[in-house]
Order: C-alpha cells, then structure tokens, then sequence
C-alpha cells in the first residue's frame, strides 16, 4: 500500500505510546488521521494533531458499541473512509489465580469481573474495532497494488509467555493472536490484510512512573540490546506491515529476543 494523502487511517489507544508513536510515522506519510481515544486522553490528542498538523481526536472507550460507532462516525466524516486501522487500545491488570494472603491465611480467588474488563477492553474490544473497520473498507475500490486496508494489531509477548498474575492480560493477547489469521483469511476475499504485533517491554506511559532502578532491571532481562524497546520500533513495524502488500496474517514478536520468567 502506497502512503499519501488520499489515505486515511484510525489509530485507537493513539493520544499516547506506541499508538501515538504510529500516529507520527503515518502522518510523516501524509495520511489523514483519526485517533481514538478515552474522553481523559483528549488533551494529549489534540496537543499531537497540532505536533503532526491535522488529524481529528474522536472520544472513544473502545468497550462501548455506542461509542465505537460514534468514533468512527466522526473520523469518517472528517477524513473519509480509512483503508488503515492500528489497534492499540488496551490495558492489564495483576492477580494470580488464587492466592493466600501470608500473614492473615486469607484465600482469594480472582474476582471474575476484573477478569472480564481485560477481556472486554484487549480481545473484544480490538476485535470491533476490526469488524468496524473492516466492513468499511470493504465499501472502497481496491487501490492500483490491490489493496483495499490493512489492519495492524497490539498483542504482547505475554500472549506466549504470560507471567505469574497476567491471567487476564495473558488471555487476551494470546486472544487477539488467535484472531490474526482467522481474520486475514475472513477477509483475503475482500483485498484487506491483518496482521499482530507482540511487543515485549516498551517505555510508554505504563511504565512511565515507575523508578528509574526497576526500568533498568527490566532492560538487563533483554539479551540484546539490553534496553526498553522504544514506541517508535514499533511504529516502524506497523508501518512495514501496511505497506508490505505480501505481509499478512502473522504474529509479530518485537522483543529484543527476551522470552519471559516466570516473575
């Protein structure tokens, strides 16, 4: 797919992190831009449409149907119909299965609804916005390559080596990995590629307000190059994916070859 400005492309999670870091790779492209994001995130976003000069911040809880409509709607109606999605919207928590509380005995089980939020959000929520996207996509011509769209998600390396307490997070990255291939082929008819991304341990704003000494630990566990990858690899890496007209359905790990432990 040839970048330019008769392209437009929906970034969720695209105010902060690897979704902005995408946000300005495709913008430098001169693609038309919507990004989506919580109400909470607005500021950040429109700072970054000033930062790449155009572009539209559509509020947008990626759990909510109502909301999605409405995001895409207004990305739509300013930019038109998107032949790029990147999926970026998502979050974790940390519980182990069950656990004993050392001191008082106490046995608890991992609440069912916390559970269900982190599934709501990373699997079913990505997994709309592809419907979404996908069906507009398929209302436009192909483009002189063949392509119609191109769809790009975020999993993580936890989908294959999840650690203790990432039941939740674990489940539904290895979720959207799942859903990579069954949805390029759902949709090779149509001309539309979708392809995943596992990152290993970014420097976004997850682990912004964490000390400088646990960063540095978490970098010594990359064999090379013994740091945190930066959201601008990633932002490399999607931009190779939608570009790439041969590249689809594949799970991507970028991780500096780290393989998770246990803890």
């Amino acid at each position: 797919m040839k970048l330019d400005n008769s392209i437009a492309a929906i970034v969720t999670g695209g105010a902060s992190g690897l979704g902005a870091a995408t946000v300005r790779r495709l913008a430098a492209q001169g693609v038309r831009i919507g990004i989506l994001d919580l109400e909470r995130q607005q500021a950040k976003g429109e700072e970054l449409i000033k930062e790449i000069g155009g572009g539209v911040f559509c509020p947008c809880d990626v759990t909510s149907e109502e909301q999605v409509d409405a995001a895409f709607a207004k990305a739509r109606a300013a930019n038109g119909q998107e032949r790029i999605l990147v999926n970026c919207a998502g979050t974790g928590n940390a519980a182990r299965t069950a656990s004993r509380d050392r001191q008082t005995g106490e046995i608890k089980a991992f609440p069912t609804a916390a559970f269900n939020m982190i599934i709501q959000i990373n699997l079913i929520g990505t997994f709309r916005c592809i419907a979404k996207a996908a069906a507009g996509m398929m209302t436009l011509p192909p483009l002189p390559d063949g392509d119609r769209g191109a769809i790009v998600n975020t999993a993580s390396v936890a989908a294959e080596d999840g650690q203790i307490g990432q039941a939740a997070y674990t489940a539904s990255k290895a979720g959207v990995v799942g859903l990579t291939l069954v949805v390029a082929r759902d949709l090779a008819q149509e001309n539309i590629r979708c392809n995943t991304i596992l990152p290993g341990i970014f420097d976004t704003p997850l682990l912004a307000g964490a000390p400088q000494q646990v960063k540095d630990a978490l970098s010594a566990q990359v064999p090379y190059p013994k740091r945190l990858g930066m959201p601008e690899e990633y932002a490399s890496l999607a931009l190779e994916m939608i570009t790439n007209g041969y590249f689809n359905g594949e799970d991507v790990r970028l991780d500096g070859a780290i393989r998770m432990q246990p803890r």
